[in-house]
């Protein structure tokens, strides 16, 4: 069935974010010939900007969509997404100001940039750059998947939608790069937090309050046994520990223009966390309301589901234009977040070592596309019970890169080569366990927990640092002795003065 006065709608802001995004690289005009204004926006976004680019890279489809399909099909083990999202600004309020200072003063435009700075070794910074791309495409997939889900319901033919859409996000991010999702953001803001905030007040009178709706909630969806709460926390934890080393959440960061920016973003992103938490209740709300998991998209079709139910089709479409447009921010961020890991740090590091700046820009801005197109044949080919498990899988190679990029801030002595060791044994081994579950799970028991599976990510991290710390016990018994090129006062502020 074809929902027009739905159409209409979706299309009405499609065609306004396609305008902003193509007009946002006249914002702020500056020579969009470069790596570091394309892809970095020329490091000059404030506080409100950067809290809306960062929260739109981190905050979507994946929140909106999968989140929910996961309370609505496993239940409480879903509510996983709260505390991570908790736990997570703590520990990058410590980390991503000092990350910045060095990035801003070298010049840095990517992790695997610092990586190559921190321990002067291509290889190193090589494989964190090929994890950060492999990565990040099936969590651009996530995004594309759920702007499919709605196109689907609302009764276009999905695949060719897709591929509209794919042009659209493909012209103003290649036109404009970090700079159209950091303009277009503001907008998905506005109808994410106006959609969610209505629908779990309006939804919940409708059926008679959140009493009988929880009162409809089977047993064993209505909290976490025992046996899941090993997977429940180590989805937290892990989830937390991998989320800033992806690289679009590097690229939002790296965009802002001070350290003092970067802090304060940290303590006010939390704020999104609340709205997280409204959008999970709509798995159960949707539970209350008789959605049935069925057809194409199962339980990933709930929300939009119960939305196009619940609401008049005008604002059914407002509520799928919120979901799409909260899809193509983070798509594009991510996009051009991998591309510009391929320019710098394979392109030119093993290619073209002399290649100026305005080239490697030409060549993110093709690699984006490349990313993109990647990202729609994972789609495709991939399955999708729970697309959450496309974002869980990204999980358990990015955090592989953890010591490499986080940990080395602070801990001076580890050799590269035990890092090299620990990345192949945490891949391999998180690799490994992710064919054992068919990439349909990212949860894997451990043999002596007996049969309580842990998230993937958290196990293969933990193989990974213990060959870290024994490799560079050894590298020192062995004569070597580990440098770190960047001193320590580069991970300082810079004074008052020299900032403005």
């Amino acid at each position: 069935m074809i929902h027009w006065s739905t159409i209409i709608v979706f299309a009405i802001f499609f065609v306004l974010v396609t305008v902003i995004g193509l007009y946002a690289g006249r914002w702020r005009k500056a020579d969009l010939g470069t790596l570091d204004e394309w892809g970095l926006g020329g490091r000059t976004f404030g506080t409100i900007i950067t809290w809306l680019l960062v929260g739109g890279d981190l905050y979507t489809a994946y929140t909106l969509v999968a989140v929910p399909a996961l309370v609505y099909g496993k239940g409480g083990i879903g509510f996983f997404a709260l505390p991570y999202t908790i736990i997570v600004y703590p520990m990058v309020f410590l980390v991503m100001p000092k990350l910045w200072q060095v990035a801003k003063r070298r010049g840095l435009v990517t992790p695997s940039d610092y990586v190559r700075e921190r321990f002067d070794s291509r290889l190193l910074a090589l494989l964190v750059a090929i994890t950060g791309i492999i990565a990040t495409i099936p969590y651009i997939a996530l995004q594309m998947y759920g702007l499919e889900v709605v196109l689907g319901l609302m009764g276009i033919p999905a695949r060719a939608a897709l591929i509209a859409a794919f042009i659209i996000l493909a012209a103003f991010s290649y036109i404009s790069g970090l700079r159209a999702p950091a303009l277009i953001a503001l907008v998905k803001d506005i109808l994410i937090y106006t959609t969610f905030i209505i629908a779990v007040i309006y939804i919940p009178v409708k059926l008679g309050g959140f009493g009988h709706i929880f009162a409809q909630i089977p047993n064993s969806k209505e909290s976490i046994p025992p046996e899941q709460y090993a997977a429940f926390s180590t989805l937290a934890l892990g989830s937390a520990m991998a989320l800033f080393l992806y690289p679009h959440a590097i690229t939002g960061v790296f965009g802002s223009n001070s350290a003092k920016t970067v802090r304060r973003n940290m303590s006010i992103l939390p704020a999104y966390t609340f709205l997280l938490g409204l959008i999970a209740l709509l798995g159960y709300i949707a539970i209350a309301a008789g959605i049935k998991a069925s057809g194409a998209y199962g339980a990933n079709g709930i929300v939009p589901r119960l939305l196009l139910d619940s609401f008049p089709g005008w604002f059914a479409g407002y509520a799928f234009a919120a979901i799409g447009i909260g899809a193509l921010v983070p798509a594009s961020v991510m996009s051009i977040a991998a591309a510009n890991l391929f320019s710098r740090n394979i392109y030119k590091e093993f290619f073209r070592p002399h290649a100026p700046s305005g080239e490697e820009a030409t060549v993110s801005k093709v690699v984006t596309l490349l990313v993109m197109l990647a990202s729609l044949a994972f789609i495709i080919g991939a399955p999708t019970k729970f697309v959450i498990n496309f974002q869980l899988a990204g999980g358990v190679w990015i955090l592989q890169t953890l010591p490499a990029v986080f940990l080395a801030i602070f801990i001076k002595w580890l050799h590269r080569w035990a890092i090299v060791a620990g990345w192949v044994v945490g891949i391999g081994w998180g690799t490994y366990q992710l064919i054992q579950e068919g990439f349909a799970s990212s949860l894997h028991p451990i043999g002596f927990l007996g049969s309580t599976p842990v998230y993937i990510a958290l196990s293969a991290w933990v193989a990974n640092m213990v060959v870290v710390f024994l490799g560079t016990g050894l590298a020192y018994l062995l004569g070597s002795r580990p440098t770190s090129p960047i001193d320590d006062s580069e991970y300082e502020d810079e004074p008052a003065a020299a900032q403005s």
